[in-house]
């Protein structure tokens, strides 16, 4: 959709009076394209800790050119920004805070970011490892890993021209499985995720044979896919190599059947709020694939509507479609064996479901609900080598948004760090990261999609 702010912020003339006037000025996002590096410079990593060693040949291993800095600022000014002289800046910040064990130890943030900050290239990414505060040895190593938290989150607001800054906690002995993270979140394909805190829980690592195709030989369904997110989901899901169910309502076959057709996947018209709709998607991915490997529940709907105005339909409607579908499919394909081993569920929320919304609070509700199914799932799904986990998406330009009343879109657009709004391809390249075979460890996390909101969290 068209954001003609956005066009006029990034003109000449549009630049100057955005400035001179402290106006919204929103970056210009680099977003992935087929063939690109993981990053275009070099990457500084520094910290003291059990991650910042394997972070590095980790990121050597992706072909990246790895900076590793001292520990204090003296050094870095002395060292590392003599080093950087010479280069065009700075892709990434990599910092190892696994190490901290108590407040003080803090100040090594500080040390490590201050000299670097300027040295970040537009675009650029903030990376902060810890470790879980609820598996700390102690209440002081616990607080000072709780307090990165607001580190991380107040960078992401801070730093700006398209900067990132997410917290990846990484359980003891889930080290092997940081890599699927560090490249998602390092690259351009994670141009609207900022402010995230992210949980890598241990499970038997697994690398794909192609980074650049991960998800060869698998089998997705997305619902929801005739159209916007549903589908950005199935065209990425089948760049990076896998055979896309697309479903979506009869009502929308023509659309659908133009998306499965471009991308050679497959069109299923099914109403999936239907009594008997669960078992015939059972049944066709049964007989025609023997089971499937990534389920994307994208397939929702909006009634809006204050509460003392909505209708019984508008408010069963929207449960029934956006939540209770969901948990129906799941069921079914789960008793029923389909989801393969390592199999990936991924369910799409909203930040309505975390923060409220005024109108929308079947919507809302829905969306929580979806956030509850995939926290109440995670640890009973992870015996079967199963991930499951949500996406939060802010506003996303799709044709739903276009139609919104223009102060409502406007706003929308600037209320967050990026002062513009999210595409549909934003959501679906988070939603393949998790998907990732590479991705086993991530389990049980709501990853919001929204370009790090400028009110609270």
């Amino acid at each position: 959709m068209s954001d003609r702010y956005t066009s006029f912020a990034n003109s000449g003339a549009g630049r100057a009076i955005v400035q001179r006037l402290g106006l919204p000025d929103p970056p210009r996002l680099r977003r992935y394209r087929p063939g690109d590096p993981l990053v275009t410079a070099p990457v500084a990593v520094g910290g003291t800790g059990r991650l910042g060693a394997p972070a590095s040949e980790i990121l050597r291993g992706a072909g990246v050119d790895v900076l590793d800095s001292p520990a204090t600022s003296a050094d870095v000014s002395l060292v590392g920004l003599a080093g950087l002289a010479g280069l065009a800046g700075l892709a990434g910040l990599v910092y190892d805070a696994t190490g901290l064990p108590d407040s003080g130890a803090l100040r090594g943030l500080y040390d490590f970011f201050h000299p670097l900050a300027r040295s970040l290239q537009p675009c650029g990414r903030v990376i902060v490892l810890g470790s879980p505060p609820e598996e700390c040895a102690t209440p002081a190593e616990a607080t000072a890993q709780r307090a990165l938290e607001g580190f991380v989150r107040s960078v992401g607001k801070e730093f700006g021209r398209g900067t990132t800054a997410q917290l990846v906690y990484v359980a003891r002995d889930a080290e092997p499985n940081v890599e699927s993270t560090l490249r998602f979140l390092l690259s351009a394909k994670s141009a609207y995720v900022s402010g995230q805190v992210i949980r890598i829980s241990p499970a038997a690592p697994t690398t794909p044979v192609d980074w650049e195709r991960p998800l060869e030989g698998k089998v997705a369904l997305v619902t929801g896919a005739a159209r916007g997110i549903g589908e950005a989901i199935a065209k990425v899901l089948t760049r990076d190599g896998a055979h896309v169910v697309c479903l979506d309502v009869p009502a929308a076959g023509d659309a659908l059947a133009t998306v499965a057709n471009s991308l050679r996947g497959e069109a299923v018209q099914l109403d999936l709020t239907a009594g008997h709709a669960p078992r015939t998607l059972a049944d066709h991915l049964s007989s025609r694939h023997g089971g499937v490997d990534i389920v994307v529940h994208n397939a929702g709907i909006t009634r809006d509507k204050t509460l003392g105005r909505m209708s019984e339909d508008q408010w069963d409607s929207v449960l029934d479609v956006n939540l209770s579908a969901q948990e129906r499919v799941n069921d079914i394909l789960l008793g029923d064996k389909l989801i393969r081993a390592d199999g990936r569920i991924v369910g799409v929320s909203s930040v309505s479901g975390i923060a409220g919304n005024r109108g929308q609070t079947n919507y809302a509700t829905s969306k929580a609900g979806v956030i509850g199914l995939v926290q109440s799932q995670a640890r009973v799904l992870a015996k079967w080598s199963t991930t499951v986990n949500a996406v939060a998406p802010g506003f996303i330009e799709t044709a739903m948004t276009a139609k919104m009343p223009i102060m409502i879109r406007e706003a929308g657009r600037r209320m967050n760090s990026m002062s513009q709004g999210g595409l549909p391809v934003d959501v679906a390249e988070t939603i393949a990261w998790l998907a990732s075979p590479g991705s086993g460890g991530v389990t049980g996390n709501v990853v919001r999609v929204c370009g790090q909101s400028l009110v609270g969290a």
